[in-house]
């Protein structure tokens, strides 16, 4: 399927029947049973479209997994890793954080299974991003000792919230001279190795998304601002690899974040679904 072909209305239908699943309680320790639940709906959902890989880490004695699940590409090249965690903080349903970014990478999984993108896509729900981006890290790190190359390392984390009041978008110090007062786009934030690619999905996530899209680069492993170091890209930006994070910028903008209220009906399915078909266009055109 070509980012073209896609139904906007199929592409949002199909994003809205995995949230129902992935917005809940899901905390690893204080809410167990829900944490449970969509580790399982994940792998699900994942093996249809190819062997899933389990990476087990331990955190406290107790073991957790990252899910992998590698789909082909049309050359034999170092893959591109798409990683989005599954696990959100305590006493929140997590419908922003980070339930619509495991959506979106479960519509890619099913979209590139069908028709795949030129270099090999590794799709990676990590666990344990809440208390400290633990499986990530740990993900990152073995495959540095591994001496795994990837083409690039895209997390995705937050996409759906919108607001297009003025005012609605803040930023950390200097920033808010450069970028847009409305919180209506979703953002790129790169390490130095990622310009180009940054531009290359900045442009197909306007042209096809038809959705805002701006890009930070960030020096210094985001030492600089160190809010650019929020999500799952961070521990492969300190391994050396090529990173970058795919936000709506979180608390930024969503009032909700970390929140009991950070629920379905607070998301923009619309804008969600617009960043999805965009980010596909985007990953053909690497």
């Amino acid at each position: 399927m070509s980012a073209d072909a896609i139904e906007p209305n199929v592409l949002q239908s199909a994003l809205l029947a995995h949230l129902n699943h992935l917005i809940r309680d899901r905390d690893p320790y204080f809410a167990s049973q829900g944490h449970f639940y969509v580790r399982e709906y994940v792998r699900e959902q994942l093996i249809q479209w190819g062997t899933i890989e389990t990476h087990e880490f331990t955190v406290r004695g107790g073991l957790h997994q990252n899910l992998i699940l590698d789909l082909p590409g049309k050359a034999t090249r170092p893959p591109i890793l798409i990683g989005a965690h599954y696990d959100a903080v305590p006493g929140t349903p997590g419908a922003d954080d980070n339930a619509s970014g495991v959506a979106v990478l479960l519509e890619l999984a099913q979209i590139f299974a069908a028709e795949p993108a030129r270099y090999p896509l590794r799709l990676v729900a990590f666990d344990m991003e809440e208390y400290g981006l633990l499986g990530s890290a740990a993900y990152a790190r073995e495959l540095r000792q591994q001496n795994q190359l990837l083409r690039l390392m895209i997390s995705l984390e937050m996409l759906g919230y919108c607001d297009r009041a003025p005012q609605s978008q803040k930023y950390p110090a200097f920033l808010k001279y450069f970028y847009p007062d409305r919180g209506d786009f979703i953002a790129l934030v790169g390490n130095v190795q990622t310009t180009l690619d940054l531009i290359r999905l900045q442009r197909q996530i306007r042209t096809v998304g038809r959705v805002g899209c701006e890009w930070l680069p960030a020096g210094k492993r985001g030492m600089i601002v160190p809010v650019t170091r929020s999500s799952d890209h961070a521990p492969f930006w300190d391994e050396g690899y090529p990173a970058m994070m795919i936000t709506d910028t979180a608390f930024l903008r969503n009032p909700h974040y970390h929140k009991s209220s950070d629920r379905l009906d607070t998301l923009d399915l619309e804008f969600l679904a617009r960043v999805c078909s965009g980010l596909v266009a985007g990953i053909r055109s690497l």
